[in-house]
């Protein structure tokens, strides 16, 4: 399947960087990113970036970003009104960064289908180490911005994805992939992008189990 125009799940991170890059190497047509946010919109859901880096990412990938804030109660409503207006688009497609999770998998097919858009996704049931290292290997650059610290040490937050970090996790028997919700990154360069996202790391907190790095941008005024 070639030549497809899709909108992309993009969380800002490794896992919707490398399926959206996978997408692109098959000749398919990036034509909008979606991006879940908090029901005040300040924040994307799970990863907490705020707007302006998620627009930093959308401007160096030259595709518009659409956000949709939601409770986890509104969420579906509100994902399938996003995808409602792509489909208006004629947008037939979307692409996800699913690997091996069956559960997801399912509910994103079923909930795309409800508005008869395809989903599509180019990692699905590959080896997680292979993808992380085709992604190191392809020039990715990202970083640990949220931890759940009921699965994994706080102090891997801030850390560089790198093969060096990929073999702490494991010897920590840690999945270097954050599949089950163990962590979240935030992508800032990549073959995908026209430059760099000038990112800056300020203060941590912690929340509900989780410690959040918070992110913005480097030139912001």
């Amino acid at each position: 399947m070639e030549d497809y125009s899709f909108v992309a799940s993009w969380s800002g991170g490794k896992d919707s960087a490398m399926a959206y890059y996978r997408a692109l190497k098959v000749g398919a047509i990036p034509k909008r990113l979606l991006t879940m946010f908090e029901e005040d919109e300040k924040h994307s859901k799970s990863h907490a970036l705020p707007i302006e880096v998620l627009q930093a990412q959308a401007k160096s990938l030259g595709v518009p970003l659409i956000i949709r804030g939601a409770s986890w109660n509104s969420y579906e409503d509100q994902f399938l009104d996003a995808m409602k207006d792509c489909k208006a688009a004629d947008i037939n497609h979307g692409v996800f960064g699913d690997i091996d999770l069956e559960d997801h998998l399912k509910w994103v097919q079923t909930t795309c289908a409800k508005v008869g858009l395809e989903a599509v996704h180019p990692l699905w049931m590959e080896p997680r180490r292979k993808i992380l290292e085709e992604f190191i290997g392809l020039g990715f650059e990202a970083y640990i911005i949220v931890v759940n610290t009921k699965m994994m040490p706080a102090h891997f937050v801030g850390r560089k994805f790198s093969t060096e970090l990929m073999e702490e996790l494991e010897t920590l028997g840690i999945d270097a992939c954050g599949e089950s919700g163990e962590f979240h990154t935030v992508v800032v360069d990549g073959p995908i992008f026209g430059k760099r996202i000038p990112i800056i790391f300020s203060n941590q907190h912690e929340r509900d189990g989780y410690v959040f790095l918070e992110v913005g941008m480097a030139n912001a005024k």
